[in-house]
């Protein structure tokens, strides 16, 4: 084989593999492509600095990673508004018409498409080759998966267009294979996926590609990132060749991505009218259980790009596009108990445990009851039939029990005195039952937890996977123990290699000297969360923990609830409190700087240079208060492009408005 034929051969396989992954009719037999693709194979091996790009015995890497790098997108990653009715969507409707100044009966032209339940993914090619593909992660930076995206066959590693282009979409598993996997797993006595998006998701972040590969996941586009949209319109109409080109188009655009050999989702079309998209969505609820991978509702595109870039962003979501969704699908089934959870502050949360019921892909066996309260106001008894909701992301909850349907083996359930896990004595409140005990198992796991997590000491590397890990083998047993590890006591543990012993050691270390308000933050007292202890350490330091409940109900914002919580916990915990202090010695300036924006409020809007947290951060060290909605008492609205509604009510109030380059200009006078 010379390098000539070589590349033919591969430019063959990838042909065969695109008719037979993304557009399901295969042109070769199996046999003809396992016969071709083991000649390249032979050839790579004789040649190895010859091997192409695109070939497709490179979508599998023999390496097993250590962890994933960040990735920063070029285009940050939106949410989308929900609609859950025909009302909510002639309402958005509306809003895009005032929008854009046209009268309510104007005609508009929407792409719809329908919306699969799966993990985002965002491609980067560049060249025509796949550079990179990131998972969503905070929208701005997501996790370097591109050794798995390889491996999916309905993800080109090359591309026919050629400039650098960010094409974003679905990751997802159909409903048989992934039957098929939660089979295999529970053969193997392995943990079973609770739904197709969970498993595509954690299929996307495993360490070894070869798991990945073995998953079956398919990725189907819904829009681009980065993109010079009229050069590739351009270059549809020139290289792609298609027809009815519209250069202000989403759709065509979408049609361009497709012909790149991406796999085309069915029912795609253009509206002009409520009734026309109201007509495809209930035809695609129609269709939704019948079709071979999980729906959750149908995207709806203002699908001219001039009017796109006119109705812009909210803070969260683009405002020319929504999703509207899928109905609540409601199930019948049984209560068979209900267990006890214990959270880290303590507090006790009842869980239902059901007979298991398939809902929305998912098979159903224990549902939340948030508290107490709710059990008897439901008049929800031990044995009852019940009616379980779950839509979308929600979590399953019973809306009602079924007493007309009890046949006699029923019965009430009786409120817990002694906790769940450790045996002692609860606290019973008027909402809330606590466990007290603070070397209560429960809480000491979930307490690590939430104090490594990224809003309190953020140490990299020690999520909950890896807090249970090192529990079980007893390398910590409470908070204070995880500043004593050493690199000695990680070695031999699973997954832990020296890169990631040297990663998570320097992660803990790198916690001394922290902003005392994330140490507060981070440990986990009941009623205060990341606001109120930033108010504590501006207001009374390293030495907060001596204070009075005088001293704290004199806080703005500090009601008596969380006063005696504040005032409970740091009596219980003292010794511990000095012992975390000695370790971590958190950083706090207390001394508040004199410039022109001290003691002054701010509201923050619009889209930013940076995140909202770091002007809040910013403002908040110079002595400014930063509040979430516009009001008199207002001095300053900082400002960034697509505004909405606070920046009309600033104007209305005579509220100074300033952008981030007049906030420097402000700091720097």
């Amino acid at each position: 084989m010379t390098q000539d034929s070589y590349l033919k051969a591969v430019a063959r396989l990838n042909l065969w593999a695109r008719h037979y992954y993304v557009l399901d009719s295969p042109i070769a037999s199996d046999k003809e492509y396992d016969i071709l693709y083991h000649k390249v194979l032979t050839y790579e091996a004789q040649n190895p600095e010859s091997i192409a790009k695109d070939s497709p015995t490179q979508r599998v890497a023999d390496k097993v990673l250590e962890g994933f790098n960040k990735h920063t997108h070029l285009k940050r990653m939106w949410s989308l508004e929900d609609v859950f009715n025909v009302t909510e969507l002639q309402e958005w409707i509306l809003r895009i018409k005032r929008g854009l100044e046209l009268d309510s009966n104007a005609a508009l032209t929407f792409s719809i498409s329908p919306k699969f339940d799966g993990a985002s993914l965002n491609l980067l090619y560049e060249d025509g080759i796949l550079k990179c593909a990131a998972t969503r992660g905070d929208a701005f930076v997501g996790e370097d998966v591109t050794q798995n995206a390889r491996t999916i066959a309905s993800i080109p590693l090359s591309i026919a267009y050629k400039g650098r282009i960010e094409i974003r979409g679905e990751c997802v598993i159909s409903k048989d294979d992934f039957e098929a996997l939660n089979l295999e797993r529970q053969n193997k006595g392995e943990s079973l996926f609770a739904n197709p998006r969970n498993c595509a998701a954690g299929s996307l972040r495993q360490l070894d590609s070869k798991i990945t590969a073995s998953r079956k996941l398919q990725f189907i586009p819904w829009g681009i990132g980065a993109c010079e949209i009229n050069d590739f319109i351009d270059f549809t109409k020139e290289s792609l060749k298609l027809t009815n080109i519209h250069r202000d188009s989403f759709f065509t655009l979408m049609e361009g991505i497709y012909a790149l050999g991406f796999q085309k989702p069915p029912f795609i079309e253009l509206c002009t009218s409520t009734q026309a998209i109201q007509t495809a969505y209930t035809h695609l609820v129609q269709m939704r259980d019948s079709y071979p991978i999980m729906l959750d509702g149908m995207v709806i595109n203002t699908d001219a790009f001039s009017l796109q870039e006119k109705l812009g962003f909210t803070i969260k979501a683009p405002r020319f596009a929504c999703a509207y969704k899928f109905p609540a699908i409601e199930k019948r089934t049984t209560l068979l108990n209900i267990t006890l959870q214990v959270g880290r502050t303590g507090v006790i949360t009842p869980v239902a445990e059901l007979k298991p019921v398939l809902l929305e892909g998912a098979k159903i066996s224990r549902a939340t009851l948030h508290n107490f309260d709710e059990i008897q106001k439901k008049d929800i008894q031990i044995n009852d039939s019940v009616i379980l909701i779950r839509s979308g992301d929600v979590i399953p909850k019973i809306i009602k029990s079924l007493p007309a349907l009890r046949d006699g083996t029923q019965y009430p359930y009786v409120i817990p005195t002694q906790c769940p896990i450790c045996n002692s004595t609860l606290l019973i409140e008027e909402k809330l039952i606590k466990c007290q005990n603070l070397n209560c198992p429960a809480r000491v796991k979930n307490s690590l937890t939430h104090f490594a997590s990224k809003k309190a000491l953020n140490i990299d590397g020690l999520g909950e996977k890896i807090v249970e890990l090192l529990l079980e083998h007893k390398k910590i047993q409470s908070i204070e123990d995880i500043f004593t590890l050493q690199a000695s006591d990680l070695k031999g543990l699973e997954g832990f290699k020296d890169k990631k012993i040297k990663n998570l050691i320097e992660a803990i270390s790198n916690v001394k000297g922290v902003e005392l308000w994330r140490f507060i933050n981070a440990l986990g007292i009941e009623h205060i969360g990341e606001g109120a202890s930033k108010k504590l350490a501006k207001a009374y330091g390293l030495e907060f923990y001596k204070k009075s409940y005088a001293d704290f109900i004199a806080l703005d914002g500090f009601g008596s609830e969380m006063a005696e919580s504040l005032v409970e916990f740091c009596a219980v915990n003292q010794t511990r409190l000095l012992r975390l202090l000695e370790y971590i010695a958190p950083t706090c300036n207390t001394q508040i700087l004199e410039s022109k924006i001290s003691s002054k409020t701010f509201v923050i809007t619009g889209t930013l240079p940076k995140k909202r947290e770091e002007y809040q951060e910013l403002l908040e060290s110079l002595g400014a208060k930063v509040s979430a909605s516009v009001s008199k008492k207002t001095d300053f609205l900082l400002c960034g492009e697509d505004a909405g509604s606070k920046l009309t009510k600033a104007k209305e109030l005579g509220v100074r408005i300033i952008n981030a380059q007049e906030l420097e200009a402000l700091l720097d006078s």
